[in-house]
């Protein structure tokens, strides 16, 4: 396909998103792009990088000149170093996001192990030692572990570099490389990290068999609305952090044997209602992959004719909680243990593999899970209802780690549960 978005208005809009989610500072960062006639797109020298704008963008010629209001970054030697060593690259973020940087400063890469997600997209995570920033002597370091095959360099004491065969690519790359950074250094805290084996990254990349596909007719009032409000609603999981561009899958209800839900691949943060796929006896609109959770997803609708929204999503702290195998506990507040009731962990092969069997397990009346290595599922008698019961799963999870330096957690005893379960959850 085709790339008819501007290299320097993709340069600024990227580096605004980046920005607003506190992934940089107004100074710290540079962003490129190799264009296909060998001239360089970069972010500038020393401009705002909460206000940049695509007149701000650099382009630097192939013998070094360049055209632009200002100079290109002062890091601009190590991206042209990787592109010489990495032809196959056409993108690289730099920047300075506060978990990597933790990691870059205690010399240590982070584990994409964690996630098969993250290792799919990140793979193993290179190591470049420390240079003076500028200097041919960074660019020589960093250029030479990207050489190795690696498309994610930490940089000893100052942050990140990450690289992609299109500038999505490597902005996908970026954020889940910080997303799995942030969720480590919240479960450290838990006690040991559980990472993924060679063989569960094997099981994870088996994808299932592929829907059988139809083509849809007219839509019906009913599903425009859907389609848009479950928009609106992973759109509001992004902006809320409870999910990043490439995870998260969202599904509503539209008829007993019908539903709506999130394409495999796509970015979260501009989903519009045509993306998504709709889902009718067990086939597929035509033209369209559908998340590799349909299948769960599906079982859980023809078991459960109450539940009219299920949401995957990836909230930090409550995966942290997922990636230790620490317990969860709701009974903190009533408004917890009320929306929540008792979060068990559940094994991520279930969601993928045996989707049947889980489907039978779940019981709308405890209405949220955390999966092994992977995240959050959560079941609603609406969309709202299940995002709501999202943001206080993430809320929760927030509250207790918060409250770890603090003391010990003085949890509900079981009198007040029994009142709680009295006055707000029997039938």
């Amino acid at each position: 396909m085709r790339d008819l978005i501007h290299p320097a208005d993709r340069l600024a809009d990227a580096m605004d998103r980046i920005y607003r989610y506190r992934m940089t500072t107004t100074s710290g960062g540079n962003l490129s792009i190799r264009d296909d006639d060998g001239a360089l797109w970069i972010t500038p020298a020393r401009v705002d990088k909460g206000a940049l704008r695509r007149d701000d963008i650099v382009k630097v010629l192939p013998d070094g000149s360049f055209v632009g209001r200002h100079k290109p970054s002062s890091e601009f030697p190590f991206h042209h170093r990787i592109y010489e060593k990495r032809p196959d690259l056409r993108a690289l973020v730099h920047a300075h996001p506060v978990a990597l940087v933790a990691f870059s400063i205690c010399g240590r890469c982070p584990d994409t192990r964690v996630f098969a997600k993250a290792h799919s997209i990140c793979g193993d995570v290179g190591f470049a030692p420390y240079a003076l920033p500028g200097s041919a002597l960074l660019g020589e370091r960093i250029a030479e572990i990207f050489a190795q095959g690696h498309d994610c360099v930490m940089l000893e004491n100052h942050g990140v570099v990450v690289g992609g065969r299109t500038f999505q690519e490597a902005f996908e790359r970026f954020e889940t490389l910080e997303f799995t950074a942030k969720t480590i250094v919240k479960a450290t805290p838990l006690g040991d990290v559980v990472s993924l084996t060679d063989e569960q990254l094997a099981a994870a990349r088996d994808r299932g068999p592929t829907p059988e596909t139809f083509e849809p007719g007219v839509a019906s009032e009913a599903e425009r609305a859907l389609r848009r409000d479950l928009c609106d609603f992973v759109q509001r999981g992004y902006e809320q952090r409870l999910l990043i561009s490439t995870e998260g899958t969202f599904s509503a209800r539209i008829s007993e044997d019908s539903f709506i839900i999130t394409p495999r691949r796509g970015d979260r943060a501009v989903l519009a209602p045509d993306d998504l796929v709709l889902v009718s006896q067990g086939r597929a609109e035509q033209g369209k992959v559908p998340s590799r959770a349909v299948g769960l997803h599906e079982a859980i609708y023809a078991r459960h004719p109450s539940v009219h929204s299920i949401l995957n999503a990836t909230p930090v702290n409550a995966t942290a909680f997922a990636i230790s195998a620490f317990p969860l506990d709701t009974r903190t507040i009533p408004e917890s243990y009320i929306f929540l009731r008792d979060v068990p962990l559940l094994n991520s092969r279930e969601i993928y593999h045996d989707y049947q069997q889980l489907a039978a397990r779940l019981d709308p009346a405890f209405p949220v899970a955390l999966v092994a290595n992977d995240g959050a599922m959560v079941l609603g008698t609406s969309i709202l209802d299940a995002f709501d019961r999202l943001e206080v799963l993430e809320a929760t999870a927030e509250a207790i780690l918060n409250a770890r330096p603090l003391g010990d957690l003085k949890v509900m005893g079981n009198a007040v549960i029994d009142e709680l379960v009295e006055a707000f959850l029997k039938k």
